[in-house]
């Protein structure tokens, strides 16, 4: 990796996290990951991820997890500020890039590109663009498993959360709900795929309802 620059991917737990992580491999030397925790449930924010399992996730990747906990729901200039913390301690260890799987919001694309700008690292985002349906077909040939941990039933049927996102689930959803659920439809936890040593043992349990999302309880297996 000689010659490339170092690099933190921005880590949802998610499958287009994970994919933009494995996009890079090879120009960019990622060495770490960075992700939210509401400090108040131990959650990755809206995911509704534990964090054990995302830690899990981080030691089956081979890769350091700089959790920033922050209270929920956050204020924005609270988010920006813990944020930004822990954006200038990468840069100080050398950290010259932030790798994010963001696809098509361009507001959301403006906001990271926004808040990077004088820090020292630049924003790459090496899926955007990517036509949907294909990148999500690609990603389960690539052998990327993942769990359907919440779904916004104002979106998409509420029955969705806690299925595998696999063929079957892609064939299944509804017309107008994003195969990579890009507009919040429904959101993953991937427990194996590129660059896992190993898969992550999750166990899915029951669905709930939590602030307007039907949420699928995931535990260490």
């Amino acid at each position: 990796m000689r010659g490339t620059r170092r690099g933190w991917v921005s880590w949802s737990s998610g499958k287009d996290a994970a994919f933009a992580l494995e996009a890079v491999r090879g120009t960019v030397e990622v060495v770490g990951l960075l992700t939210t925790l509401d400090a108040g449930s131990g959650r990755v924010p809206v995911h509704g991820v534990p964090h054990e399992l995302v830690r899990a996730q981080a030691r089956a990747l081979g890769l350091p997890l700089h959790a920033v906990e922050l209270p929920w729901p956050c204020p924005g200039e609270v988010y920006e500020a813990r944020v930004g913390e822990a954006v200038a301690g990468a840069r100080r260890d050398g950290v010259e890039r932030l790798v994010f799987g963001d696809l098509h919001l361009r507001d959301v694309r403006d906001y990271r590109e926004a808040s990077l700008t004088g820090s020292g690292v630049v924003p790459l985002f090496p899926l955007w663009g990517s036509r949907t349906a294909a990148l999500a077909a690609g990603m389960v040939q690539r052998g990327l498993r993942a769990v359907v941990t919440c779904v916004d039933p104002a979106q998409a049927p509420g029955d969705l959360a806690g299925r595998w996102f696999d063929a079957r689930f892609l064939a299944d959803l509804p017309g107008g709900v994003d195969p990579c659920g890009e507009h919040g439809e429904f959101h993953t936890f991937v427990v194996d795929g590129p660059g896992f040593v190993h898969p992550v043992e999750v166990e899915v349990g029951a669905t709930v309802e939590s602030d307007g999302f039907v949420v699928a309880e995931l535990s260490a297996g």
